[in-house]
């Protein structure tokens, strides 16, 4: 049978139009990357390459799968099956290779033989033909552009390429054979520490928020603020925030929290007064925001962990403050916007109710208890992971069950051998979606980190992390607010074309060494620092994701979204300069200073807010705007008369800000 004659569905998520046959393929390798990753993370651990190689290959049988070779919007046709045909084997060979001749491998201690090397080369173009197809081409550059300037050198296959490089990015220059060994065999590359993290810890989260997306769970947060918050003003808005916080912090994905979030939460703030362009840009604030709280944190808290060597309970903790920190900035711009365009919340009768809500949902917070529980028992984030998965799955079926033979029978309904085989039918489906779903959302991530890998293999090669070191310091002069700077605009531009996880682990690896031994920023700090800034890309324009992603639902224009979404999620270049000039509330110190760093950040960012939208209890001066913009300056600068006096001005020009509605108020009466 030809292929425009075989049945197709239109996959979830794009115009991907695939065979059933192949429906059938992709829905059997997810469903067993799934059943293998539960198994090597709750039943049988398996030795790093085991894990890593077997991971990888299904994650790339499952994107040839997914993505065809010349794009979803045609039939592949005889060469596209050939060439799809092709890069499958190679998936299978890069992880079979590895399992088959493991053993081997170590005992040749680097003396490769031409069977490694060849295929390494095959593993190295599989990966990246399968980033570009997953994730995108912009990554597949870079991961090429770095293996050429590893190629770059005297000693290089592509010495030539050496002579137009500037004399600090210069370097002996390495074979394609010897940089695809390092790649394939050694510890720094593919299977290097962001794939190890992916395979093991990123998974198994994944998994979880896919089982509270396909069991309900999105739908349960999102009526759960909105029953907190409807009834003040710009109710909904405040919701997307509290929604997009608990789901953000679970899904792990900016733009996934705005398209399931935003599809309930912008139409409802359009409704009550919110400009098209201020829906979009609250729903992809507050979804960036996500990518910041913890639990997941969008898999930075793994990787955070791992390359500080800091247990990720303690990750978790250090984060929750900065979170709250930009969470409150973000619903202080939704409350004053309220405000100024003279918002009401929404009526009784439009909400839910929160005692049916948690009535009819309750259970979708056993899982999280089971989480929060165990990580506090310091037990293994997979392990944990794997945990709360199973907990899920078995809250979920309790409750079907629960429902079906106690409360269906009082409303009429028989039970029968029947309808007991078609809830076990319809159960089972819903877990092969759940695993498959899983699967599917961690294609990207894990592709990512390959690729990531390989960039990070190639800065170990050839050193280029001290060189880059070397030219952060003679381009800022020293200077610490000049090199955050610095990062912070090398983050927008890869974040223009690599994902978040990806963008965080080659900033790290570049600037990392210079911010911890240069410019005496600690350790966490500076992981920390360097993580929020690689969010900037999902609602920083030009290129704005998420913020592209509000509009799209909002249905504004998407520049004009980017810059509103840019607006509000402002905290996200602020809370990392506070982090650095005042460590204390990252790493520890006297309880007293903790506690007034973390109150004199929440009232400068208030300020801020207020200061930007000129705008609290009235309208704002612009001498009062000046003011309070100044004294943040104050209280950033890590000094103690200069926090005291910035706090008193602020404090000050907010308080006539109050008086001033209060007069306004009287005379109106």
């Amino acid at each position: 049978m030809s292929e425009s004659n075989q049945p197709s569905v239109v996959m979830p998520g794009g115009n991907v139009v695939q065979p059933r046959a192949v429906l059938w393929c992709i829905t059997i390798v997810a469903v067993g990357l799934s059943l293998f990753q539960l198994y090597s993370a709750g039943i049988q651990p398996l030795g790093l390459f085991y894990q890593r190689s077997i991971h990888l290959s299904l994650i790339m049988m499952l994107a040839f799968l997914m993505f065809p070779v010349f794009g979803g919007g045609r039939p592949r046709g005889i060469v596209g099956w050939a060439l799809d045909a092709v890069f499958f084997t190679g998936a299978l060979i890069t992880g079979g290779y590895l399992v088959l001749f493991l053993d081997e491998i170590i005992n040749r201690a680097g003396f490769w033989s031409q069977t490694d090397i060849t295929v390494a080369c095959i593993a190295t173009v599989t990966v990246l033909e399968a980033s570009r197809r997953a994730v995108g081409l912009s990554m597949t550059m870079i991961g090429l552009i770095a293996i050429l300037y590893a190629m770059a050198g005297p000693r290089g296959d592509l010495a030539w390429l050496g002579e137009w490089l500037p004399g600090i990015l210069g370097h002996r220059g390495y074979s394609f054979d010897r940089i695809a060994g390092q790649l394939y065999l050694g510890q720094e590359g593919i299977f290097g520490l962001p794939l190890g993290v992916a395979a093991t810890y990123i998974f198994i989260f994944v998994l979880f928020g896919a089982f509270l997306e396909s069991t309900g769970a999105g739908r349960f947060f999102i009526d759960m603020a909105y029953a907190a918050t409807g009834r003040q003003r710009g109710g909904p808005a405040k919701a997307a925030v509290l929604a997009s916080a608990g789901m953000g912090s679970i899904s792990g994905s900016a733009i996934a929290n705005v398209v399931t979030t935003g599809a309930f939460t912008i139409p409802l703030m359009k409704r009550l007064g919110y400009k098209p362009k201020q829906a979009g840009g609250i729903e992809a604030a507050a979804s960036t925001g996500g990518q910041i709280m913890p639990p997941l944190m969008g898999a930075g808290a793994f990787l955070i962990a791992e390359y500080t060597n800091t247990p990720y309970l303690d990750i978790v903790k250090i984060s929750i403050l900065p979170a709250i920190m930009y969470f409150a900035t973000v619903y202080l711009f939704v409350h004053i916007i309220a405000l100024k365009q003279g918002m009401q919340g929404m009526s009784r009768s439009e909400l839910p109710k929160m005692r049916q809500v948690m009535k009819d949902g309750w259970h979708f917070l056993l899982p999280l208890g089971v989480l929060v529980w165990l990580l506090a028992m310091s037990m293994s984030p997979s392990r944990v992971g794997f945990y709360a998965v199973v907990t899920m799955v078995a809250v979920a079926v309790l409750r079907y069950v629960l429902w079906f033979f106690f409360v269906a029978p009082r409303q009429g309904e028989t039970v029968t051998a029947h309808s007991i085989k078609e809830l076990a039918a319809a159960g089972f489906k819903k877990l092969v979606e759940g695993l498959e779903l899983g699967a599917r959302n961690a294609v990207a991530v894990s592709m990512a980190c390959a690729v990531a890998g390989i960039i990070v293999g190639i800065v170990g090669l050839t050193g280029l992390g001290l060189k880059f070191s070397s030219m952060m310091m003679a381009f800022s002069g020293g200077n610490i607010v000049l090199a955050l700077i610095m990062v912070l605009l090398a983050s927008l531009v890869l974040g223009m074309g690599l994902p978040v996880t990806a963008s965080y682990i080659v900033l790290i690896v570049l600037v990392g060494p210079a911010l911890t031994t240069e410019f005496g920023i600690p350790l966490l700090v500076a992981h920390l620092v360097v993580f929020w800034y690689s969010q900037d890309s999902n609602v920083t324009p030009p290129i704005a994701l998420a913020g592209f992603a509000g509009a799209a639902i909002a249905g504004s224009k998407p520049m004009e979204t980017s810059f509103q979404s840019w607006k509000f999620a402002k905290g996200l270049y602020l809370i990392p300069l506070f982090m650095v000039f005042n460590p204390e509330i990252i790493v520890g110190g006297p309880v007293p200073l903790v506690i007034w760093n973390a109150v004199i950040a929440l009232l400068a960012l208030c300020a801020f807010a207020a200061a930007l939208e000129g705008y609290l209890f009235t309208r704002m001066g612009w001498l009062s705007r000046i003011a309070i913009s100044i004294a943040i300056v104050g209280v950033f600068y890590p000094n103690l008369m200069a926090e005291v006096a910035g706090v008193v001005v602020m404090s000050v020009a907010i308080i006539a800000n109050w008086l001033a509605n209060r007069r306004e108020s009287a005379v109106a009466v």
